[in-house]
């Protein structure tokens, strides 16, 4: 993912976060962070830390939307999502957000600073690459079985990776909440898999086999 600073220095970095009147803020563990934004507005930045954006059904169920790090971005001009009471951004560790006003972004007084325009083209990248990503995860979501989704994801992690041997960039658990099914059916189907060929799996390595 495209660093939002990119080819920005430091010096000019302090400037946008004072010409956008950026605010820091340290968040412990397992807080939900929803609440500390201007949910229609606000671009969040992870200086450091990390954080998942989950969504909760009316039964309770958890969906993983995005696991976020470092450098990542978020807000509701990227994730819609944001704009729901389902939502809930919860770190996963003591992280540290600034939170930027998008109105502050569109002031046309610095739009011919050559940092300001880098910048804005940053944002565009991020948000056209963010895109693609929510349309990978919908042709996986729309699948109807759980088979389907795995060998889905599987699919896409081997094109991005640029092998049949992948690895999983996170736990099985997070895994089950990314596809949005149950973890302990999402085992047993992924020890059909492997007994019937298409997969060999020990942990997060998996080697396809289709």
């Amino acid at each position: 993912m495209k660093n939002l600073f990119e080819n920005i220095s430091l010096k000019n970095k302090e400037k946008l976060f004072k010409i956008f009147r950026a605010s820091t803020v340290k968040f412990t563990k397992g807080l939900n962070i929803i609440d500390y934004m201007d949910r229609t507005n606000s671009i969040g930045i992870i200086d450091s830390g990390s954080i998942d954006i989950i969504q909760t059904d009316y039964d309770g169920n958890e969906t993983l939307i995005d696991e976020l790090i470092t450098n990542d971005i978020f807000g509701s001009t990227i994730y819609s999502i944001v704009l729901s009471d389902e939502c809930s951004i919860v770190t996963k560790e003591n992280t540290i957000v600034t939170f930027i006003d998008y109105r502050e972004i569109e002031n046309a007084e610095f739009i011919k600073s050559d940092f300001y325009i880098t910048f804005v083209q940053n944002l565009l990248t991020i948000i056209f690459e963010q895109m693609s990503l929510k349309n990978k995860r919908i042709d996986i979501l729309t699948k109807k079985t759980i088979r389907n989704k795995l060998l889905t994801y599987f699919k896409q992690l081997s094109k991005e990776q640029g092998s049949k041997s992948i690895t999983l960039p996170f736990s099985l658990s997070t895994l089950a909440r990314y596809i949005s099914v149950d973890r302990s059916a999402m085992i047993r189907e992924l020890k059909y898999l492997k007994e019937e060929g298409m997969i060999d799996q020990k942990t997060k390595k998996i080697r396809l086999y289709y």
